[in-house]
């Protein structure tokens, strides 16, 4: 897999997020959620839900957790994925050929 198949699958799941996203709590997130609410003040639970994957999101790609499943998965980085190129595009290594380092030294 390649950036290509990165943009097309976050553009997938970009459409096929809805307006209206529901989501079931488990009774910890419940509770946690209830003891953010309390603490920020306010009754707005979705302000709370927008915040906290936009923390996730801060999170995964301040520790580079991003990039390592991005590399696994379709073998980009983040900052390849926003440049819309990989490395070797943006270097130019991609338009030599490899050398072939067995003859490389024989006369």
């Amino acid at each position: 897999m390649g950036l290509d198949e990165l943009n097309d699958d976050v553009t997938n799941a970009y459409s096929n997020l809805d307006d209206d996203l529901s989501v079931s709590l488990d009774r910890e997130t419940r509770t946690e959620l209830a003891m953010l609410s309390a603490v920020f003040g306010t009754d707005d639970v979705d302000d709370l839900l927008q915040r906290g994957v936009h923390m996730l999101f801060r999170s995964t790609v301040d520790t580079g957790d991003m990039d390592f499943q991005l590399r696994g998965a379709y073998d980009v980085t983040y900052d390849e994925y926003l440049a819309g190129m990989t490395y070797d595009e943006m270097t130019g290594q991609d338009q030599y050929p490899q050398r072939d380092d067995e003859r490389r030294y024989q006369m």
